[in-house]
């Protein structure tokens, strides 16, 4: 599954001007369906920053918030068993699950930024924001349980996976370039080129990586 799917088109730089108006509680708004677009939009444009970060650098270097450690630490200490790699949406909406993460959640109310907007939440890690691998979260759920899936390993998949596509593709490029120039020039021209096309690739994946973080 490709995980970027319908995320390739670049969000809308509008949902930056509503975001002023998004920082009051959703409650403010009642069933307006303007404000529910922009919600929707501001989602889906953490999202996608969220994936193409985790797809080009190692997700266990990431630092998400000024305090990933204590929010990790919290969370292993009221969610020790909590499976997080495909999540069990009803450990997170239920009402008896709502009433233990109510408290986790208000901890860092004024310590995280947006600690209660809605954010999207992948269920199975190893997937991208489809429709049927996605809820809505709490944006403090969203990075404790991701925070988790770096620090554990789990979102090492996506990274994984996207780097041997990238890997598969300069040595696809590398080959045709070294059968041209085994036309050209014979073996050692091949060499060469197949050598450049996966050095251009392996840089070109570095920069992006830094460009993200």
């Amino acid at each position: 599954m490709d995980g970027t799917s319908g995320m390739e088109e670049p969000v809308s730089a509008e949902v930056v001007s509503v975001a002023q108006a998004l920082s009051l509680p959703a409650e403010s708004f009642g069933n307006d369906p303007d404000v529910e677009m922009a919600w929707a939009m501001r989602a889906m444009q953490h999202a996608e920053v969220y994936y193409k970060l985790i797809s080009s650098v190692d997700p266990q270097f990431l630092k998400l918030t000024k305090v990933d450690d204590q929010i990790y630490s919290e969370f292993r200490e009221h969610f020790e068993k909590l499976k997080i790699d495909v999540l069990d949406p009803e450990e997170l909406k239920s009402e008896s699950a709502k009433e233990k993460w109510r408290p986790f959640c208000l901890k860092f109310d004024g310590s995280v930024e947006d600690f209660n907007y809605g954010t999207l939440l992948r269920l199975d890690c190893s997937q991208g924001y489809t429709e049927e691998n996605t809820i809505f979260a709490p944006r403090i759920q969203f990075y404790a349980i991701e925070i988790a899936r770096n620090r554990e390993g789990y979102n090492k998949a996506v990274y994984i996976s996207v780097q041997d596509k990238g890997g598969a593709k300069g040595a696809t490029e590398g080959e045709a370039g070294g059968k041209n120039g085994a036309d050209s020039g014979g073996e050692e021209e091949k060499v060469e080129k197949g050598a450049d096309s996966r050095g251009e690739k392996e840089e070109g994946v570095i920069r992006e990586g830094e460009k993200e973080n």
